[in-house]
């Protein structure tokens, strides 16, 4: 049941009253919504992509503005007309993609904003360190100040994110999908220390799809959906059906079920790809690996460690140094993307905003874009507009997209309704390879479970799909076979998924451990290499 009348309003330290957004176009993101924040709390705020709680804490934040509703921080009303606004009230957010400078040590980026000086323009580097060692250790939060950003790993540069907020007067945090690329052990490390913040008074906003987490370390929670308050909850008295309910409106499967897969052929052939980056650092090393018909092959590891590079190489928006990659017998590598499609292969991108779309155009122009040349929906140098419309429409019903017609502007729909177009293009163009990059990242679950069982449906009827995820719940539970990937080498190969936990994995995708080579070349059916 919910919880908000049993409070007072002098207990909190943020109270949103009656909040209602309208964009100039008149699409109402919120609409009287009301969240309030006690002292000392882990308050979850959770909804589908486009439920309006992006919208709701970029108010809080000072990014956007209400259109009617008042805001209390210390029971002091405020208009938060910019983030630094918020930032002087002890307001922080820490983002779902790291707002860091990877060329700059971690110190430099700690003080970005807030540089301390010798003189003139200089960066006073020993204070910046010497600032970021006092706060590393008073928060428990263990950073290196002079390394690098881009040679640290994923779970030091969410603590720098973190630190940077606390350093800058931050007594309540908002954090977008914090544990959306740690392992298992790094949720854990960050789980102790959000809850030692927790102890001495901060305030936290945990914003996440991940319902085991959400159990795990929140103490109340707001559910959202269509632009409401659907009510405020202490954790300990909801299940997550009851929250899948909510957010969704319907039951959702949280598990999911599959056949034995039965592989085929071999589909996609990779041996001895490697790739230096611009940096000079070896991104890929001596990968060798096959794809199956009727299979998927999940690779997961710690983002950074060569999975982006793979798929980057694989649909030609990178060159490898060596190696080589092939598709039925056929190379892909440096052909051109139309050609790589021509010969069966699909790609879901990881960013389906810079990749996936063309966010100014309509849905239709979306979904067809790949087949647009294709003789049925051509009538000599006219398009059969009547063809496009049939094709629209049918995808749009079988990838269930919310939207308002076909003709509706992509870069206007939910991040959820977003990449059902993406899947929907790319699934239905009769693929004989997925490479699904981060298919479900930062969707809510009830489109999450539409992409999921479509991807097991598609691998069984024949198609080989290369799954790569830093979901480790969703690589475990889709994939048939298993590598992982760390440091830019294949750390270790698991023909069968059963028997797999989260500790398994993470030793391996945190390097603590590492099969033989003899292990690892098992992914490479014909043991060619």
């Amino acid at each position: 049941m919910p919880d908000e009348k049993t409070s007072g309003p002098g207990e909190y330290v943020v109270q949103m009253k009656q909040i209602t957004k309208i964009y100039a176009n008149g699409a109402a993101a919120n609409r009287g919504v009301d969240f309030n924040l006690r002292r000392g709390e882990i308050h979850a705020l959770m909804g589908e992509n486009g439920a309006g709680k992006s919208t709701l804490m970029k108010m809080l934040f000072g990014l956007e503005q209400p259109t009617s509703g008042e805001i209390f921080v210390n029971g002091e009303k405020l208009v938060l007309s910019s983030p630094s606004v918020a930032i002087a009230h002890g307001i922080g957010m820490v983002h779902q993609h790291f707002m860091l400078v990877p060329s700059l040590s971690v110190a430099e980026n700690m003080v970005l904003g807030m540089v301390p000086h010798k003189s003139g323009i200089f960066i006073d580097k020993a204070k910046a360190v010497e600032l970021t060692r006092a706060y590393s250790e008073k928060f428990n939060l263990h950073v290196d100040p002079e390394a690098k950003v881009m040679d640290i790993p994923v779970g030091m540069k969410q603590k720098v994110e973190i630190l940077k907020a606390l350093v800058r007067g931050a007594r309540i945090l908002i954090m977008d999908e914090p544990t959306a690329v740690l392992t298992t052990q790094e949720t854990a490390e960050l789980f102790v220390e959000l809850k030692n913040l927790k102890k001495q008074g901060y305030t936290i906003v945990f914003i996440s799809h991940k319902l085991n987490e959400i159990m795990e370390i929140t103490d109340r929670l707001t559910i959202m959906r269509k632009g409401k308050s659907m009510g405020v909850y202490n954790t300990k008295d909801v299940t997550k059906e009851e929250i899948s309910r909510l957010m969704v409106g319907r039951d959702v499967v949280l598990s999911l079920q599959k056949d034995k897969a039965v592989p085929g052929d071999t589909v996609l052939r990779v041996r001895h790809l490697e790739y230096i980056n611009e940096w000079n650092k070896k991104m890929l090393n001596d990968i060798s690996f096959d794809v199956r018909r009727g299979e998927i092959l999940g690779i997961a590891g710690v983002e950074g460690n060569g999975q982006k590079e793979l798929v980057d190489m694989l649909f030609n928006f990178n060159t490898p140094n060596a190696g080589s990659a092939s598709v039925n017998g056929k190379s892909i590598l440096g052909l051109p993307q139309q050609k790589i499609r021509e010969l069966g292969v699909a790609l879901v991108p990881e960013d389906r905003m810079l990749y996936g779309i063309a966010s100014g155009a309509s849905i239709e122009e979306n979904v067809i874009s790949d087949r647009s040349g294709e003789k049925r929906f051509n009538k000599g140098p006219l398009f059969n507009m009547k063809a496009i419309h049939a094709e629209a429409d049918r995808l749009i019903k079988e990838y269930t997209v919310l939207c308002k017609s076909r003709s509706q502007q992509v870069g206007m729909l939910s991040g959820g309704n977003i990449q059902k177009v993406v899947v929907a293009r790319e699934f239905s163009n009769h693929p004989i390879l997925i490479l699904a990059d981060q298919p479900t990242r930062g969707i809510d679950v009830g489109a999450t479970e539409f992409i999921r069982k479509k991807l097991v449906e598609l691998s069984r009827s024949g198609i080989a799909v290369l799954l790569v995820s830093a979901d480790l719940n969703e690589v475990m539970e889709l994939s048939d076979s298993l590598i992982v990937m760390h440091n830019g080498s294949i750390a270790a190969y698991f023909e069968d998924t059963a028997g797999l936990t989260d500790e398994i994995m993470g030793e391996y995708m945190l390097g603590l451990k590492k099969q033989s080579a003899e292990e690892v070349r098992r992914v490479c059916h014909d043991q060619e290499t």
